[in-house]
């Protein structure tokens, strides 16, 4: 085991329309990782968030999302309680209405948990790691 290893405890990415994800990502990054600290008990020097903005001929959804429209991926180790992805949850809505001017309405969240054997970290299986953070939050 290597000890004391601070890696990816979640990899997140957002989805959403190009121009608006543009000159919204610092507000919806901060909303996220202050929703994931909180939420998860998350280090809060760890920050890994990926934007991918898609012109809208490549990301179709119903007419009654607006361009402000964003699919979050939250990819985790498993382990986390129900309770613990309630909180999440209902934090991301939260806070990335206040903070990034989103409404509910235009987010969707998918959480995907894997065991840590099917991660791979810096050269090495997640498994073999000893983490300096709970994930039995």
């Amino acid at each position: 085991m290597i000890d004391g290893y601070g890696g990816p405890m979640a990899q997140i990415v957002v989805w959403g329309h190009r121009e608006s994800l543009r000159s919204r990502r610092t507000a919806l990054s901060h909303a996220i990782h202050a929703a994931v600290v909180e939420a998860l008990d998350y280090p809060i020097e760890k920050r890994f968030h990926r934007f991918v903005g898609l012109d809208d001929e490549d990301f179709m959804h119903p007419q009654t999302r607006s361009q402000q429209y964003v699919i979050i991926e939250i990819s985790m180790f498993e382990g986390r309680s129900e309770a613990a992805k309630r909180l999440l949850i209902e934090r991301l809505f939260e806070r990335i209405e206040t903070e990034a001017a989103t409404s509910p309405e235009d987010v969707e969240i998918t959480i995907v948990e894997t065991p840590r054997s099917s991660w791979g970290i810096r050269g090495r299986n997640a498994a073999d790691l000893t983490l300096d953070y709970r994930v039995e939050v």
